[in-house]
């Protein structure tokens, strides 16, 4: 079997923050908190206010991300942050995105993440990156039912084989959905990048965002 992407845990918060951000062009942390939870992310992944902020400035330290400062508002309070995606930021973006559309064996939020944007890309590598998620789905089982055959059923293995038992079966039905996603993207879903005009997945300045927590954070001040 070839070799898998090692995907950390805060891969799905940073590839998130980092889309968020490039969406925009330039957003302050309130902002990238904003879409999302209108993404819903905050239910599926650890996007919660504190690891937003706390993502925000650890990938300015690594010149990921630009953190302007912008002066306060003649109504007053403290100056504003606004982060800015750089040529790194782009580059580490396109990396998460490749890796987490390939990669099966990651926690949930991470391929959901990638899915959130992977219209970035055009539609030709898109359907090459899944094509190899199946790819790689298929050679993990294979090599798994060389001592575990499913259709004999866990038994055999006292409960412990419901261990495999239950990985098998999210494979199978892991490789099944990335097949069917192929089918739709190759019938002409969606838009894809160089293909026209991008579906816009963010919210504009001061627009309602249905689905907010309604929790506050320090920084959502600023």
């Amino acid at each position: 079997m070839g070799s898998r992407p090692n995907l950390d845990p805060m891969s799905a918060i940073r590839l998130l923050v980092l889309g968020a951000v490039r969406q925009h062009g330039r957003a302050h942390g309130y902002q990238v908190r904003n879409d999302l939870e209108y993404w819903g992310a905050h239910e599926w992944s650890n996007a919660k206010p504190g690891s937003i902020y706390h993502a925000l400035k650890q990938m300015a330290k690594q010149g990921l991300l630009h953190a302007h400062e912008i002066a306060p508002s003649t109504a007053g309070g403290p100056p504003r942050t606004e982060y800015e995606i750089t040529e790194q930021g782009t580059e580490e973006f396109r990396k998460l995105l490749r890796e987490s559309l390939t990669a099966y064996d990651q926690k949930p939020d991470v391929l959901s993440a990638a899915l959130g944007f992977m219209v970035d890309l055009d539609r030709e590598e898109v359907l090459e990156l899944l094509e190899e998620r199946v790819r790689t789905i298929e050679e993990w089982r294979k090599s798994v039912t060389e001592y575990y055959t499913p259709e004999e059923g866990p038994a055999e293995l006292g409960h412990i084989g419901e261990i495999m038992n239950f990985w098998v079966t999210s494979a199978d039905t892991g490789a099944q959905w990335t097949r069917g996603l192929i089918e739709r993207i190759r019938g002409g879903a969606y838009t894809f990048a160089g293909e026209g005009e991008p579906f816009i997945g963010v919210l504009g300045e001061g627009q309602e965002n249905p689905y907010a927590t309604g929790e506050r954070h320090p920084e959502d001040k600023r």
